[in-house]
């Protein structure tokens, strides 16, 4: 019956059976943290505790369907499979738990839920409204504004306080902007909107009411948390809720592995959980089984450097295969750098090793710049993760608009962004559209032809006619099938974007994917709902026709390849101020989560690992090299560090002019120099200057 308990290590098999009510499991990476925390659902299940009373919660929809998936195999018995697990992320959770009481929490059943980009619109509108003078003072950008308000609201923090960190040039303003956040609320609240942060925000007041959140807690009797370091505040609140109406907890986590501060989160909310939660029993895993033993040494050596925090030192398995030493290269430019990547990953590609085995990392999306130009050139395909998201490109978002307004006529950014796209509506015209149809309380927003009669009032002749099969659409309710109804209104927008787009026909295809979507959704909004909530993560630029190119190299930012694993890895541009991050060495909370970045990045390794550090950055294109910048290497490749790893050069020979020739004796010139300056300063010779 426990036969999937037999290829656990010791301090797997005492996680994944442990009987105590709260338990923590710190987990380095490659120990086998997916493996246990598997292993710990199955042996629940088959102790008796049934699938559908046990919520996993983790930090992408995919994670929780691998451990769902696995889980499953482990307990099929000669009956088949067994019950349903729940699981999914905080927000998907959140947002399902918002749907089915969202009348008891004072919402709209319809209400729609707003994307990052959408709530930061929304906020500049209103700080627009209520800033009536220009400031003398420089203001927040809407970004930036849309950054303060979710960084309080998942920090439980003053907005005073969240603006020291995030824009100190507005602190002076600090009551203003409250003022607009509290108005950003009540807006939210009028037009039926749910930012990001409000499913949490909701989430956690159902769980702290007495009625909602004991009949919500009644069914889970086990609740276990993937990734604990990645926590905010509300989410420690959240656990607590559950724990506090008789749910079991289980978080697991690595603290060296705490890179995400700009949503709030600590590694201290998982080193410190035993003062949330009492009498938490805490296991260690310590054995890597992803890494070489090099890379392991390299791995611990960023550990030690940190001044606190790394609760773990990674041990090898005892049948480790040692493999080659990690390897820093010292590139003359950035243009040997590209050149020395690309032969590397052509080189392990001829000696066995497949594309998708292979991933370049680097800290920001823009480093990659130039090396995907060299790829292309070179006809590697490859997919980059951290780029221009799926959800991010205008025709997209265009036609989730229409599905949100479909069910929420009072969904103003929705009906804004509607109106923008026909010819000759500019935003002021848009927003007199839109303040018609969801301020003037005279309007029945409930009658679509009502709405209709009043959109196409305020436009021109050729926005009409555009318009008009859009507004036809949204007036037909029959439709029998959420699905039917979205490929209904993908139809009617479809002539509006072909006169906006030039590469219509490119873009038209994209759609599909929500029409798609629809037929597994209970309402059109939850179309939008489900892109928000889990956001296709990556882009891809192949060398030629996809249907022909069986492999891709992996291009990724350091925080989007967090929980995956390759052969060979590359950390490209490893110079200081690139990581860390010049924006990020303000202070020492920001050093040491880059810092932690830095060993993420490294433990993505399984057998290879090369770190390429430029040696100068051009300012201009080569042909102008008077124009460029010394680099120094990542303080994070210490001495300690450096130690566990192989020094090469690339590309230094040309600048070996720059340093000279070394010769013995004191050259003519030399001596000349030192005896003008014994004169000047009264040495008299070059042996009495040396001496001084």
């Amino acid at each position: 019956m426990f036969a999937f308990l037999d290829d656990l290590n010791e301090r797997q098999l005492q996680a994944a059976t442990c009987t105590d009510r709260l338990t923590r499991i710190l987990a380095g990476p490659g120990t086998g943290k997916t493996t246990t925390l598997c292993a710990r659902v199955a042996h629940l299940m088959s102790t008796g505790t049934s699938p559908e009373q046990i919520l996993l919660l983790t930090f992408s929809r995919r994670a929780a369907r691998t451990m769902i998936a696995r889980t499953r195999r482990r307990t099929m018995g000669e009956r088949g499979p067994q019950g349903r697990i729940a699981g999914g992320t905080f927000h998907a959770v959140a947002h399902h738990a918002l749907r089915s009481y969202a009348t008891s929490l004072g919402l709209s059943e319809n209400f729609s839920l707003l994307d990052t980009g959408d709530a930061a619109d929304v906020l500049d509108l209103v700080r627009a409204e209520s800033l009536r003078r220009r400031s003398p003072r420089r203001s927040a950008s809407k970004g930036t504004l849309a950054t303060i308000y979710s960084r309080s609201v998942n920090a439980s923090r003053p907005v005073a306080e969240t603006m020291a960190e995030v824009a100190p040039w507005c602190v002076e303003d600090a009551d203003e902007y409250a003022a607009i956040f509290r108005t950003y609320v009540a807006r939210k609240r009028a037009l039926a909107l749910v930012d990001f942060d409000d499913l949490l925000v909701y989430f956690r007041a159902l769980l702290q009411d007495d009625v909602l959140g004991e009949r919500f807690v009644s069914g889970v009797d086990h609740l276990l948390i993937d990734e604990y370091q990645d926590v905010n505040q509300i989410q420690v609140d959240i656990a607590a809720a559950m724990v506090r109406r008789g749910s079991a907890l289980t978080i697991v986590g690595d603290d060296a592995q705490a890179i995400y501060s700009f949503r709030g989160s600590s590694p201290r909310y998982l080193l410190e959980a035993d003062t949330v939660f009492p009498s938490l029993t805490t296991i260690t895993l310590d054995i890597n089984y992803r890494s070489t033993p090099h890379i392991i040494s390299a791995i611990n050596a960023v550990a030690l450097d940190a001044p606190s925090g790394f609760s773990s030192i990674l041990r090898p398995a005892d049948d480790a295969v040692s493999g080659p030493r990690a390897k820093v290269v010292h590139c003359g430019d950035e243009a040997t750098q590209t050149e020395y990547l690309c032969e590397r990953i052509l080189d392990n590609l001829d000696h066995g090793i497949p594309l998708r085995e292979q991933a370049v990392l680097f800290r920001t999306a823009h480093h990659s710049a130039s090396l995907e130009l060299e790829l292309t050139r070179r006809r590697i395909p490859y997919v980059k993760y951290g780029g221009l998201r799926y959800l991010e490109a205008a025709h997209v978002k265009d036609l989730l608009a229409l599905y949100r307004v479909a069910d929420n006529a009072l969904d103003a950014p929705a009906w804004f962004r509607l109106l923008r796209l026909l010819p000759g509506v500019g935003p002021v015209t848009a927003r007199r559209v839109v303040d018609t149809l969801t301020l003037d309380a005279s309007v029945d927003t409930t009658a679509s032809h009502t709405q209709g009669d009043l959109i196409r009032s305020q436009l021109g002749e050729e926005a009409r006619t555009l318009f008009d099969p859009v507004l036809a659409a949204l007036a037909d309710a029959r439709s029998p099938s959420v699905a039917v109804r979205a490929d209904q209104l993908r139809d009617a927008i479809e002539p509006l974007l072909c006169a906006v787009y030039d590469d219509a026909d490119v873009r038209l295809v994209d759609l599909d994917a929500l029409v798609t979507a629809a037929s597994d959704c209970a309402r059109l909004s939850d179309v939008s709902s489900l892109f928000v909530l889990e956001p296709t993560s990556s882009t891809g630029d192949l060398a030629d026709d996809p249907s022909i190119d069986e492999d891709w190299l992996v291009l990724s930012t350091i925080h989007s390849a967090k929980g995956l694993e390759f052969h060979s890895v590359f950390l490209m541009h490893a110079a200081d101020g690139n990581i860390p991050s010049d924006m990020a060495v303000a202070d020492t909370d920001g050093v040491e989560e880059e810092r932690r970045l830095f060993y993420v990045a490294l433990s993505r390794a399984r057998r290879d690992l090369t770190v390429t550090v430029p040696l100068r950055y051009h300012h201009k294109p080569p042909k102008h090299p008077d124009a460029h910048s010394w680099a120094l290497p990542s303080r994070f490749l210490s001495t300690r560090v450096v130690s566990c790893m192989e020094e090469r050069h690339e590309g230094l020979d040309e600048l070996a002019p720059l340093a000279g020739s070394q010769q013995d004796g004191t050259s003519t010139v030399q001596s000349r120099v030192d005896d003008l300056l014994g004169d000047l300063f009264g040495a008299g010779s070059r042996e009495t200057l040396l001496d001084s």
